[in-house]
């Protein structure tokens, strides 16, 4: 866990420093995974010892209560549904349920943009269902933004989605680091992004974290 976090650190602070907006305190939207919540990931910002993110402004949403099917239809703190774990390559998805989760992530973009912060200081990390959450989210945004941190995630649109994602969300930069022995989402589920991503003409750094 220390690994994939001190990753997600360094895409964020490299990209703060190759930023022309340098006088802009960065935003970070944290998405957790599945069953978690936001007040429950505050304890990440500890890990964040750059300079450059001393100033930045985090924001850990929860995500709503939903059946999830992969949990016998238990109720459960879920950002969309999922039908079945350990999530594998090819494992089912339910793209309509996730496509609702991104337009809340969209939302909240919006808003901090609204409010002065330069899309290019925007960062959305996510670990487990919440990494896929962030790649869907970063792949459909209508603007470049900072950069996406996906930590052992899984690719929740299908390969028809592709043509629908915007030129300029193309060019966000998406680390992606996974560990070998997951359990929940398999490593193999992770190697299956980089394929999607190429065909999508998306740049993505795959970090493999060996855990045994």
């Amino acid at each position: 866990m220390v690994k994939l976090l001190r990753n997600c650190f360094f895409c964020i602070s490299s990209s703060s420093r190759n930023s022309d907006a340098m006088a802009r305190r960065p935003f970070i939207l944290w998405l957790h995974g599945l069953g978690d919540s936001g007040p429950a990931n505050e304890n990440i910002k500890t890990v964040f010892k750059s300079p450059e993110l001393s100033d930045a402004k985090w924001l850990f949403p929860s995500a709503p209560y939903n059946p999830v099917t992969c949990n016998q239809g238990r109720v459960m703190p879920s950002w969309f549904d999922v039908p079945e774990l350990p999530f594998r390559a090819g494992s089912r998805i339910d793209e309509t349920s996730i496509l609702e989760a991104v337009k809340k992530v969209h939302a909240i973009i919006d808003q901090e943009i609204a409010r002065g912060t330069r899309p290019e200081n925007v960062f959305i990390c996510g670990i487990s269902q919440g990494g896929a959450l962030t790649l869907a989210s970063v792949l459909l945004y209508p603007k470049t933004l900072g950069g996406g941190a996906v930590l052992s995630g899984w690719v929740p649109l299908t390969s028809s989605m592709i043509n629908q994602f915007p030129e300029e969300a193309k060019k966000t930069p998406i680390l992606w680091s996974h560990g070998t022995d997951d359990e929940l989402v398999l490593f193999e589920a992770g190697q299956a992004a980089l394929p999607f991503l190429e065909k999508a003409g998306v740049t993505c750094e795959f970090k493999v974290l060996r855990t045994g």
